[in-house]
């Protein structure tokens, strides 16, 4: 009976894991990073981003990440940015997946080994 149960839970691990991988089929173009929206205080004397209250300049859009252990920033179009920032949260919906993935893994793993250690 304990067999049993566990070739279900086994197969139910399997499948789900299964399932997570077709889903990786699906996300589209990944890119890492954030975009931020900031507003400026420009150097002009007399500008309304100086009045009280003030009116800012912007938005404007920003990309920032990590390349090679340095931070680069880049200013992006608004338009540049939206594409930016689908494909961020395609990289975090893969992260997220295959962080699903790993932990399904884990427990299918830890299932095969108990059957092995058991005669």
């Amino acid at each position: 009976m304990a067999r049993t149960k566990q070739a279900d839970r086994l197969a139910k691990y399997e499948r789900r894991y299964r399932e997570l991988a077709a889903q990786l089929a699906n996300v589209g173009l990944i890119y890492s990073g954030s975009i931020t929206r900031r507003y400026t205080r420009c150097g002009t004397p007399g500008c309304k981003c100086h009045a009280e209250p003030p009116e800012m300049h912007g938005p404007y859009y920003q990309w920032t990440a990590k390349e090679n252990g340095k931070t680069v920033t880049r200013r992006l179009s608004p338009s540049e940015a939206e594409l930016y920032q689908e494909w961020i949260d395609n990289d975090r919906q893969l992260r997220h997946i295959l962080q699903q993935m790993r932990q399904v893994a884990t427990k299918a793993a830890d299932l095969r080994l108990k059957q092995l250690a058991k005669p």
